[in-house]
């Protein structure tokens, strides 16, 4: 009778360890429904989206990929410019250093220019900080390139 009353006890007293460790914030997976369960929640509540919100993701996606292409225009114009003068300068050497340094004074005006006439969507790579911030870097860069341009003595 003592083993009985043993086995009893013994049985009761793991019964409470077992529903505390099934309880409330138990990862169990016995308890999939209970308070505490990772079951994923198929109800439209908080945190989740709708089955329908990536319906329309393609599209969406084409459009800003099309306009992230056309925003990059101006930054490509100055780009081919600066690039050309670079190589203006290169194959001339220093017989067309003040003409290359000029055009690139003139890809610098052209790059604040645009900063400033176009809104962050449109500007694309050319707008990098904010836009008073982009405008007097790259016109400080512009008309440093302008005054070297021109007291760059001319070779003879």
């Amino acid at each position: 009778m003592s083993g009985d009353a043993a086995g009893g006890a013994a049985s009761s007293a793991s019964a409470p360890r077992r529903g505390a460790a099934a309880g409330r914030g138990s990862r169990a997976p016995d308890s999939a429904g209970g308070p505490g369960s990772r079951a994923p929640d198929t109800a439209a509540g908080r945190g989740s989206r709708p089955p329908d919100a990536t319906a329309g993701r393609g599209s969406r996606a084409a459009a800003r990929a099309k306009r992230s292409w056309a925003a990059q225009v101006p930054y490509m114009i100055v780009l081919a410019i600066t690039i050309g003068a670079l190589a203006w300068i290169w194959q001339g050497g220093i017989q067309h250093a003040k003409e290359g340094t000029l055009a690139l004074a003139g890809a610098m005006f052209i790059g604040a220019l645009a900063r400033l006439v176009l809104p962050k969507p449109r500007a694309g790579m050319l707008a990098s900080r904010r836009r008073l911030v982009d405008v007097v870097c790259l016109a400080a860069l512009a008309v440093g390139l302008l005054v070297a341009g021109l007291v760059l003595p001319i070779p003879s």
